[in-house]
């Protein structure tokens, strides 16, 4: 370690003869002592060398490597092994190079990819015994080496691959019959958790998860997953039995049903992963032979399941449970192919035979087995007959109602909250009141990672048990609430109980006794926030917030009543930024809900108005961190929105802290989130657009000339980095109504235009200091043409993308990706193919579907008429309409576009 750690300082350069003494030691089979030292320090050294070394240092290192490894009768497995973890961490560098010098990197390999494949194969083909870890050692090596040689140079590698299938398939046969008797059965494992003299980890497992990662790197190979292809059927087979529980697993999970969730929420470092992965990438790569065959080993394996648990063995339910766990895992790929029709079997009855060979036998023997069934019939309820869903609903209710192990209830919970919401609501009623019963006593039990699955579970149960809700809610609540204060401080565990609250609050009957619960103790925390512990603060305003959502008139005003001024100070006072964000949404929040009502409920509107103006002010101040303002945009929006004769005389004020407030700023989402205000001042100020634009003249701006030539620099750049239909409908729509104004000042400003390309190769950051991405400028009224063009060009990317299927569009895209530079065409030039009137209908809709997953302000986009327009349909018109009214400005601007741009303009104008 010290020669290592000299020479990773000062080798080669002032220690020139380390190489060749390292060497000379290697080779003095007099000397077995003087091997074993050189190897550890050029394994050591192989670590930190870089590409000025290795393509020296391997033709001479390489012959003397493989001199050791093929020479089994004069070296041990371990001095074999370190051998080939040099020739791992060399050719990993080699591979990191090819990306950049793949033809010298390929001559270097070339000469000796062979004889190294030959000794490979070699030291494969012999089965895997279970007494010899040094075996098990040598093999990972070789895996990791054959991996590196795969996924750096598989065309090299192709040619002499069929060498190695063989040997490979005898390893991973052997593999699990050693697997099996060690880790699936076997209680007292030698080898558990053992590491050599270096650190690294020698146990069977980890040797196991390696021969996965190389045989799913063999299976994205497109070249050589056909060699794989011809016995997928065998590799399927095979995996399933590698993804058993091992008898540390049912130890572990047995006493500690957190881990056990843990485990499986988490993608863990196991073989179940590992083989999980494999299967996944089987199907992608081999697509209906990779289904049927995991269909067909699951019914092989179920089988035998059956056959061993009629012959009295008693590990005949880790195979089945293994088979439920494969397919669960792959439910997504397995439903997508039965929805398809690529493949030949029913995937609904598959699952219902094997899940209900099982049910509601011997949970306290095979607890784990139970689990697994109740979580996979989650995943498949979509092709699973209704009888069979409501015979694993009412078996999960009583599940969690018994004395059972705590797996089962793990996965009865799994179960219950994806069933309940699609359950019969009518059937459901009689067993509401047991099963809120059951999740109560069960929330008082669980910690940590099993807390967050019940209070899923009770979300789902209130969700389901709408009417029987507020029966309960005297005994949920406060146990929920509780449970909320014992873990404000951990937002996964708060967040999760605030949405079994916001459940409760949307049931019928019960938000009154709800607000009225909460209430009493969240004003006098609000009321002296600096002697709160730390998170209490911001979760009551979360919880705050929560409340005012949809909520009636009169729980807004007795919310009021209690928090507002609280919050107000909040934010005028606070320093912590979690509590400003929070208090931020819960003022738009009461803007948003009560109106002009939040100003009279004071008794003096005035002072309410003042009050709100000072929240903005504050956020807006210059000084602050970026992060305490984060949600202002949002709350600015509401004032202007519900309150606009009352923000009328504030506007020039506002618009000048807003631009200070964008100079200082430090996060692209704030800088957004201000930009979308502007957008909604031009909205407001239209049909007379240029007195806005007239407004932002008169503000002066450090650095520029006006705030009008500021705020459209930074839009310009922005605008393609804006988020969320809402956003990206005001901004956009927003710069066609400045367009339209034609006013002379706009064709004063210029912005940043296209990216020059100026260096060739791969940018790293030392190049990008020396010499940083370069711009061209061009006029504000032709960056704004082209930013409506890109616009089109991406709703008729995602057209394309939801019909998956050719277009006119993808044509002309095809046509210009041939051509890597940009060329700037007329109007006048040659006219592609009309659209069909189902693409443009298409198009049109495309922006106002998903609003619900594409929304990040819901506040915003449901009360302005303005997430009511058509963006394609209004871009479409836009164009038409300036085309026709002024040609030559048209025309003249028209010039700076790209041709994807010009060639998306021309489709629409060609309707």
């Amino acid at each position: 370690m010290a020669v290592a750690s000299i020479a990773h300082y000062d080798w080669p350069e002032e220690w020139p003869d380390l190489l060749p003494f390292l060497l000379k030691l290697i080779g003095d089979l007099t000397n077995m002592n003087g091997v074993r030292g050189g190897l550890r320090c050029l394994a050591l050294l192989s670590g930190d060398l870089d590409d000025t070394v290795v393509p020296k240092l391997v033709p001479v290192l390489f012959p003397c490597l493989h001199t050791i490894v093929s020479s089994p009768q004069i070296y041990d497995k371990h001095l074999r092994a370190k051998a080939l973890s040099i020739v791992h961490s060399c050719t990993s560098i080699l591979g990191a190079m090819s990306g950049v010098y793949k033809a010298e990197t390929s001559d270097l390999i070339l000469p000796m990819l062979k004889s190294w494949i030959d000794q490979f194969s070699i030291i494969l083909q012999s089965p895997v015994r279970f007494e010899d870890l040094d075996d098990w050692s040598i093999r990972m090596e070789v895996l990791k080496c054959l991996n590196q040689f795969v996924q750096n140079f598989p065309s090299l590698t192709e040619a002499e691959f069929s060498v190695i299938v063989t040997p490979l398939w005898q390893t991973f046969i052997s593999s699990l019959k050693v697997y099996e008797a060690s880790s699936v059965q076997g209680t007292d494992d030698p080898y558990l958790g053992g590491y050599d003299s270096d650190g690294a980890e020698k146990g069977l497992e980890s040797f196991v998860i390696q021969l996965f990662e190389f045989l799913l790197t063999i299976v994205g190979n497109f070249k050589l997953v056909t060699v794989i292809a011809r016995n997928v059927k065998e590799l399927v087979y095979y995996a399933i039995a590698f993804l058993q529980m091992t008898e540390r697993q049912v130890h572990t999970w047995s006493l500690d049903a957190n881990q056990y969730v843990a485990d499986e929420d988490d993608i863990t470092y196991s073989c179940r992963v590992s083989g999980i992965l494999l299967l996944e990438e089987l199907i992608d790569s081999c697509g209906k032979e990779g289904i049927d065959a995991v269909i067909e080993s699951a019914k092989k394996r179920f089988t035998e399941s059956q056959q061993e648990k009629a012959t009295g063995s008693t590990g005949w339910w880790r195979i089945r449970e293994a088979t439920i766990y494969t397919l669960a895992s792959l439910s997504e790929q397995l439903l997508e192919a039965q929805d398809s029709g690529s493949t030949g079997f029913s995937i609904g009855n598959v699952i219902e035979q094997i899940l209900t060979e099982d049910i509601g036998t011997g949970v306290h023997e095979y607890p784990f087995l139970h689990a697994r069934a109740f979580s996979a019939v989650a995943k498949f309820s979509s092709v699973i007959s209704q009888g069979i869903l409501e015979q694993f609903l009412y078996a999960a209710i009583k599940a969690i109602s018994l004395d059972i192990p705590p797996p089962v209830k793990v996965g009865a919970c799994q179960a219950l909250s994806q069933l309940l919401p699609e359950a019969n609501k009518g059937v459901l009623q009689s067993h509401m009141m047991d099963l809120f019963s059951s999740l109560t006593d069960l929330l008082k039990q669980a910690s940590d990672e099993t807390l967050h699955l019940v209070l899923e579970t009770l979300q789902s149960a209130v969700k389901a048990g709408h009417e029987a809700a507020a029966s309960i809610e005297p005994i949920i609540s406060p146990i929920v609430l509780n449970m909320w204060a014992e873990n404000v401080s951990d937002p996964f565990i708060s967040i999760d109980a605030v949405d079994v609250l916001e459940a409760i609050k949307n049931s019928p009957g019960c938000i009154h006794p709800l607000v009225s619960r909460i209430l009493p103790s969240i004003g006098p925390i609000l009321e002296k926030p600096r002697q709160q512990p730390d998170g209490l603060v911001a979760g009551s305003i979360d919880l705050v917030t929560m409340l005012l959502k949809n909520a009636p008139i009169d729980i807004m005003k007795a919310v009021y009543d209690v928090c507002f001024n609280s919050v107000i100070q909040i934010i005028l006072r606070s320093d912590d930024h979690s509590e400003m964000q929070n208090a931020t949404e819960c003022l738009a929040a009461f803007v948003s809900g009560a109106k002009q009502d939040v100003l009279a409920w004071g008794g003096d509107p005035g002072f309410a108005m003042r009050s709100l103006l000072d929240a903005a002010s504050r956020l807006l101040d210059p000084v602050l961190e970026s992060s305490g303002s984060l949600f202002v945009g949002s709350y600015i929006l509401q004032l202007i929105l519900h309150l606009p004769s009352e923000m009328a005389p504030h506007i020039r004020d506002l618009v000048a802290a807003i631009v200070r407030r964008m100079q200082s700023c430090q996060i692209a989402g704030l800088k957004s989130s201000l930009l979308l205000i502007f957008a909604r001042l031009v909205h407001l100020s239209a049909p007379n657009v240029e007195q806005f634009i007239d407004l932002l003249i008169t503000l002066p701006t450090n650095g520029h000339e006006n705030s009008l030539a500021y705020v459209m620099s930074e839009w310009t750049k922005q605008q393609g980095e804006i988020q969320g239909a809402y956003q990206i409908k005001v901004t956009t729509t927003a710069l066609a109504l400045l367009l339209s104004t034609r006013h002379a000042e706009l064709a004063k400003i210029y912005v940043q235009g296209h990216l020059v390309k100026t260096t060739a190769g791969i940018t790293t950051r030392s190049k990008s200091k020396v010499a940083p991405d370069q711009w061209t400028v061009m006029p504000l009224p032709a960056k704004i043409l082209a930013l409506l063009s890109d616009a089109l060009i991406e709703i008729q990317e995602q057209v394309s993308a939801d019909n998956d299927e050719d277009s006119d569009w993808e044509e002309i895209q095809d046509r210009e990706e041939d051509d890597n530079q940009h060329f700037l065409y007329p109007t006048s030039t040659s006219s592609y193919s009309r659209p069909t009137a189902e693409h443009l209908d298409a198009m049109a809709k495309v922006f106002n579907e998903d609003q619900d997953e594409n929304n990040e302000d819901d506040l915003l986009s449901g009360v302005d008429p303005l997430n009511e327009i058509n963006l394609a349909n209004y871009i479409i018109d836009f164009f038409v309409k300036f085309s026709r009214t002024d040609r030559t400005l048209f025309d003249q601007l028209c010039q700076s576009l790209t041709q994807a741009q010009h060639n998306a303009m021309q489709m629409v104008l060609n309707c």
